[in-house]
């Protein structure tokens, strides 16, 4: 089986990309779907110095555009990157919830290794604050097990909050201490978001106002300001709903080589796929089909948990950043809140996690959080960060993205090029 490799990457500023008038409650969409696209797409095939004409076929991760941007058929749109060298050729949607950016890259990897093609182009995009709070609701609630969580009324907060109850019960953590853990998850993503000049919480945002850069900030704040989201997840337990696209290039490696340009290799990878309704899993303690992903990409690209130099983990809400540092074999299992809350994983530590800022700071722009955790990885170990570095040069790095209540798990092992 043929390797592949990043040569090319780029990312949006993330964020609130809309104006809404106060008084009418009218929004104009400051950057449409379609200008995010462009402009991520553009930005990658400059960075991989390859033309559109080169492009053999574009994959596009993008969760629900026809609810929060009345866009189906998204991936057509890919086209108008470069009209007259992507015109005629295969465009492809692929939708696996927040996991959907990783799932188009790894449809990308599969046609690299097949010999189908030498070039591929994927992007991820979400546009998701066109819709009020009740209707971004509506969009993920579609994400989950509609007739037994949707339907009745289950938020994503909602499913989160059970693996928090469930992890707290397992591993007999009290509910002041958990409550500190996660606020420590929290502080990590906010300190490190302020590094990142395109995060939606970075440099004069709210966590910048507030100095949200210590547990004890987190837990100090009134409840009006960290209000009970789903028991026991507060508002700064949750990511962001943000606007936003990212792009990457891939070739085979052969030629990434050959090409003179910096490259990170995908050494391994994995997908694995779990039940979605929460009621028919008894594991709602810790990321089973999580950890058979890690195994396997691990496998694939024979490494172990102490070569990772640095990971960009999902922490969609801050209970699975726990789940998914065990996951990984960073912390031992029920040790994870604790480590972060004695200040583990900061950029003087090995591995480093989430110096992006994660989705709590960076953003969650769901069809785009895939791509973007690739692309941002693919920096660090090309030695050109966006936003905070490691201590040491980086030479492996991994991607955790889930999509849904840990249904979707996609691992992915990258290297710096030789």
């Amino acid at each position: 089986m043929g390797k592949t490799a990043i040569i090319g990457a780029s990312n949006t500023k993330f964020g609130n990309l809309v104006k809404k008038n106060k008084e009418t409650g009218e929004l104009t969409d400051l950057v449409s779907i379609y200008e995010l696209i462009n402009e991520a797409g553009k930005a990658a095939l400059a960075d991989a110095g390859v033309e559109g004409k080169d492009v053999d076929g574009v994959w596009v991760g993008s969760c629900a555009p026809g609810l929060f941007a009345n866009q189906e058929h998204i991936a057509a749109m890919a086209a108008e990157i470069d009209p007259v060298g992507l015109r005629f050729k295969p465009f492809s949607r692929v939708e696996d919830a927040c996991a959907s950016g990783s799932v188009a890259l790894y449809q990308a990897i599969y046609a690299l290794e097949s010999g189908r093609a030498r070039v591929a182009l994927v992007l991820g995009v979400e546009k998701m604050n066109l819709l009020d709070t009740k209707g971004v609701t509506h969009a993920l609630a579609t994400c989950s097990h509609w007739p037994t969580e949707g339907l009745a009324g289950m938020t994503f907060p909602a499913l989160f909050a059970e693996y928090a109850k469930g992890y707290a019960k397992h591993y007999g953590i009290s509910e002041d201490k958990l409550r500190r853990q996660l606020a420590s998850v929290a502080a990590l993503g906010y300190k490190n978001g302020l590094d990142n000049p395109l995060a939606h919480f970075g440099k004069g945002g709210p966590s910048d106002k507030l100095q949200l850069v210590t547990a004890e900030a987190i837990l100090g704040l009134p409840d009006e300001k960290n209000p009970m989201i789903a028991e026991p997840l507060r508002l700064h337990d949750c990511s962001l709903i943000s606007d936003g696209a990212a792009a990457v290039v891939l070739m085979r490696l052969d030629d990434a080589k050959a090409s003179g340009k910096k490259y990170s290799e995908i050494a391994g990878f994995a997908q694995v796929g779990e039940r979605m309704a929460i009621t028919v899993r008894p594991n709602m303690y810790e990321l089973t089909a999580g950890k058979l992903a890690v195994q396997k990409a691990f496998a694939e690209a024979k490494i172990t948990t102490g070569d990772i130099d640095l990971a960009e983990l999902h922490d969609c809400f801050t209970i699975n950043q726990i789940l998914s540092t065990e996951a990984l074999g960073f912390s031992a299992d029920g040790q994870a809140g604790d480590d972060y809350a004695k200040g583990r994983f900061g950029r003087e530590d090995r591995p480093s996690v989430n110096l992006s800022g994660g989705l709590k700071a960076k953003g969650h722009p769901v069809g785009a959080t895939g791509v973007s955790m690739h692309a941002l990885i693919h920096k660090q170990l090309t030695g050109v960060p966006i936003g905070a570095a490691p201590a040491k040069a980086p030479s492996v790095g991994v991607v955790f993205n889930v999509g849904g209540s840990g249904v979707t798990n996609c691992v992915t092992v990258l290297k710096a090029g030789k």
